[in-house]
């Protein structure tokens, strides 16, 4: 067979492949929330963040510093305090209202300027996970801060012998959501592709048109690669319409680097990731076999490829393992390019290393996939 004749067939099997998409509303409701809502949702979500957290205070004292520390907490961080009363201020806790309740005692300025370290109370409702851990250091701080300087103990008067100055290099105003969409992106690229390149071949053994290309004059390479094509080429282009409509315009998510050159990555990771799909929905027999087979595949791949947590924090051996997923390398590539604006010389590395594990992967699927045909004959 010609090399045209398997281009042709190539072609007209992925237009095939497209036009069953189309036709699967579930398919299409998933493309279209993973590249929008669930982008939106994951740069506003702001877990870790703290944000407009409710606090009491009971001001036993009185006086000129127990307000000037009232008045220092304020929005984002804060909700406008709640000055309560002892009592009240458990009632609330134990309500669920408040996550922090501050108790300043009786003679609480007095004991400080005679310098005798007096102490206050911080509650902190540990349920509210997220906000307990990050706040509590944020109202040590505060409070130290104003103490330190109503004791005219400021860092105007008493400035330290060496100046740090921070600079936040790529990301300059500190804001999860710039982080959080454009990883948002990058996952949904890689769980997409493995969904809709596997689902598309269990769908066909499901509605026996399998048995239809046997009787064609089509290879399984062919079939193959018409799948990859299509599925590479949906999710393409939906990622290049979030990052340009969703991250960009509505996020106000700047990126850095070169959208040609992140899509020219991104589609040497979707060479391999929808290949192991495919090899997914060889090995599965069905759809809720699938289902399982993707939870055991998509979550190792995102945990451990360095988009939550550093893989330097990670132990050696499983940085090992992980140097042959793809989306290690296109994470690590990704952030190069969309954070950091790197180019071509900078990331050509982590190219190579997606082409040649997208080779391996797409010609273990091609041999599965070639024994699982002939045992249909």
């Amino acid at each position: 067979m010609s090399s045209g004749q398997t281009l042709r067939h190539v072609g007209y099997l992925g237009i095939k492949e497209l036009r069953s998409l189309m036709r699967d509303p579930m398919m299409l409701f998933l493309i279209a929330y993973a590249f929008s809502f669930a982008i939106y949702a994951a740069a506003t979500a702001m877990p870790e963040t703290l944000n407009r957290a409710p606090i009491a205070i009971v001001d036993e004292d009185h006086s000129a510093l127990s307000t000037r520390i009232i008045h220092a907490f304020y929005a984002p961080l804060f909700d406008p305090p709640h000055v309560v009363t002892p009592a009240e201020m458990d009632a609330r806790l134990d309500a669920g209202l408040d996550t922090f309740a501050l108790d300043i005692p009786p003679d609480f300025e007095r004991d400080v300027i005679a310098g005798r370290r007096p102490a206050i109370q911080l509650n902190v409702d540990a349920t509210r996970m997220t906000q307990a851990f990050t706040g509590s250091a944020y109202v040590q701080a505060i409070v130290a801060r104003e103490i330190a300087t109503f004791m005219h103990r400021s860092d105007m008067t008493d400035s330290a012998p060496v100046a740090l100055i921070l600079r936040a290099r790529f990301n300059p105003i500190l804001s999860k959501s710039w982080f959080g969409a454009v990883m948002e992106v990058i996952n949904n690229v890689t769980m997409l592709s493995i969904i809709l390149a596997g689902a598309a071949l269990i769908r066909e053994r499901e509605h026996g048109t399998v048995e239809h290309l046997l009787v064609m004059p089509v290879t399984p390479f062919e079939i193959m690669a018409s799948k990859v094509w299509a599925t590479a080429l949906v999710v393409l282009l939906s990622a290049a319409l979030s990052l340009v409509v969703v991250v960009e315009q509505i996020l106000s998510v700047p990126i850095a680097g070169s959208l040609p050159l992140f899509l020219a990555a991104a589609a040497l990771s979707l060479f391999a990731t929808t290949s192991m799909g495919i090899f997914l929905g060889i090995v599965g027999r069905s759809m809720p076999q699938f289902g399982l087979l993707l939870i055991l595949v998509i979550l190792p791949l995102e945990m451990l490829s360095g988009g939550m947590t550093p893989r330097e924090s990670m132990p050696a051996i499983v940085r090992i393992l992980m140097e042959a997923a793809p989306t290690t390398h296109f994470v690590a590539l990704a952030q190069a390019v969309l954070y950091r604006g790197a180019g071509l010389g900078v990331v050509w590395p982590h190219m190579l290393a997606l082409l040649v594990i997208g080779l391996v992967l797409f010609s273990g699927s091609l041999l599965l996939f070639r024994k699982r045909l002939r045992a249909m004959t």
